[in-house]
């Protein structure tokens, strides 16, 4: 089975399970999106390895899995999404320690969070993706339903809260300066509330 290599299009909030999140990930040759349903504490843990400038003052638990593969010179080389059952993604983790591969199996969002973290190339099968693999743009051959779904799971891509929460966040950060923004910045990271530091960011980078 041939693989497709696949990059992150952003994380947005889930309309549809409380809590939850939907990682968007884009087929790096083609037009389909594949959305996964994540956890609040993977999508965090996600997006603070996409966002560079936020670093956290002490290690989270994926940046604690790459200290200590590092420590023993361990590389994760790849992470293949391997099987789809019941809207469940299997992912797989290739290492690599001497010249000696081997295979761990993971849950997709961990998966994802270390490649970003290693710099890895993140793959799926073509079949799972032709399964479960979605088009951004309009298909006049999908019924209602069905494109209302789709613009739920892609709405407001890498936010975080619901619509209401970040327009009244919005709201509150337009009234600072860009130095107190810059503070506030560096306080939400401080606390560890990531979540707070990427709107204070988004807000930053409008200025700018």
């Amino acid at each position: 089975m041939s693989l497709v290599k696949l990059s992150i299009k952003g994380i947005s909030y889930s309309q549809t399970q409380n809590g939850a999140y939907a990682l968007i990930l884009n087929e790096v040759d083609g037009e389909r999106k594949l959305p996964i349903v994540i956890g609040a504490f993977e999508a965090q843990s996600i997006a603070i390895a996409l966002e560079k400038e936020i670093k956290p003052p002490r290690p989270l638990t994926h940046d604690l899995f790459k200290n200590f593969a590092e420590r023993f010179d361990i590389v994760v080389k790849q992470v293949i999404i391997h099987k789809l059952v019941d809207g469940v993604f299997y992912s797989s983790i290739i290492c690599e320690r001497d010249k000696i591969e081997e295979i761990i199996d993971a849950r997709t969002s961990d998966a994802i969070a270390l490649a970003l973290r290693f710099n890895a190339p993140i793959f799926t099968y073509k079949n799972i993706l032709d399964k479960a693999g979605i088009y951004l743009k309009a298909n006049p051959l999908e019924t209602d339903s069905d494109s209302q779904e789709i613009d739920d799971i892609l709405s407001n891509p890498e936010t975080f809260g619901t619509e209401t929460d970040n327009n009244q966040l919005g709201r509150t950060y337009m009234k600072h300066s860009l130095e107190e923004l810059n503070d506030l910045l560096q306080q939400a990271v401080e606390q560890e509330d990531y979540e707070k530091a990427a709107k204070i960011r988004d807000e930053i980078s409008k200025r700018d």
